[in-house]
């Protein structure tokens, strides 16, 4: 199949570093995909806490192999990997996924980052990687939905640091500058919907102060060619069965099978960046 990116969205991409594709999944896909992560037992037991400087929470599981779970499933969908290769321009490899969830009223932000920021730190040599961000609840400002700086992705990985929290973010100074010159854009996303974005793109996202959860569920992929020269919490090269775009509806609310590396228990990244950075 090929990419569902219309010449001038993959225009968009290049000069913004992201693109919204509604209706990536409709709404009996996302149906199904929600029943899934809420009730899969594998899952719930590998949810953990992220807190932000104030001490809110987001809620976060993460897995390095899709598998055949019905979310597994909907990250090998030709509709997600083939607009991935044309996006990273060539085969991509899965590597990992995560839910984040924000609960009403409680859920926490997340200060300034590039992904790329961290997933240097782990090997890989270029950024020729990207994340799909796919909605399961409506996203909004008030709820906490990812806010990204346009056309961030052209200044290159930004150094970053131990931030209050426990988070590692982007160079403060930095990301003044970029805030004085880039448009922040608040990504709204409607369940089903699918934001598209590059590893160096800018992101953050506010509390949720309002009545109504956020729930989301990335999607990332690196290039084949990309594979890193390290060791990590997160897997090298392998290669990625896709299965037709009808094989979400065809599984039905499909939990994961119990596997020794499918979910990880804790949030890899910040202490192992913590310790390379030499914090």
């Amino acid at each position: 199949m090929p990419s569902l990116l219309t010449e001038a969205q993959r225009a968009d991409y290049e000069r913004d570093g992201f693109v919204v594709i509604r209706q990536l999944f409709d709404a009996e896909e996302i149906g199904l995909m929600r029943e899934a992560i809420e009730t899969d037992p594998q899952l719930r037991e590998s949810l953990y806490d992220r807190h932000d400087a104030s001490g809110k929470a987001t809620r976060m599981a993460t897995w390095n192999h899709p598998g055949d779970s019905v979310y597994g499933l909907a990250a090998r969908t030709h509709r997600v990997v083939d607009t991935m290769e044309d996006m990273l321009g060539g085969e991509v490899y899965h590597y990992h996924s995560k839910l984040t969830a924000k609960e009403p009223k409680v859920g926490g932000a997340w200060e300034w980052h590039q992904d790329y920021g961290y997933w240097y730190h782990n090997g890989c040599m270029f950024p020729y990687m990207a994340s799909v961000m796919v909605a399961l609840d409506k996203t909004t400002r008030e709820n906490g939905c990812l806010q990204v700086l346009r056309g961030s992705h052209l200044a290159g990985r930004v150094d970053h640091g131990v931030l209050p929290g426990e988070q590692v973010g982007a160079d403060p100074r930095r990301v003044e500058e970029m805030l004085k010159t880039l448009e922040l854009v608040y990504a709204e996303l409607d369940p089903g919907d699918g934001l598209f974005f590059h590893a160096n793109v800018m992101h953050r996202s506010d509390q949720n102060r309002s009545d109504h959860r956020r729930w989301t569920v990335l999607f990332c992929y690196n290039a084949a060619r990309n594979n890193p020269y390290l060791e990590h919490h997160h897997p090298q090269y392998t290669p990625l069965a896709k299965v037709s775009d009808d094989a979400v509806k065809a599984a039905g609310v499909k939990h994961a099978h119990a596997s020794a590396d499918h979910f990880r228990k804790t949030f890899a990244n910040p202490p192992e960046l913590k310790k390379r950075i030499g914090v």
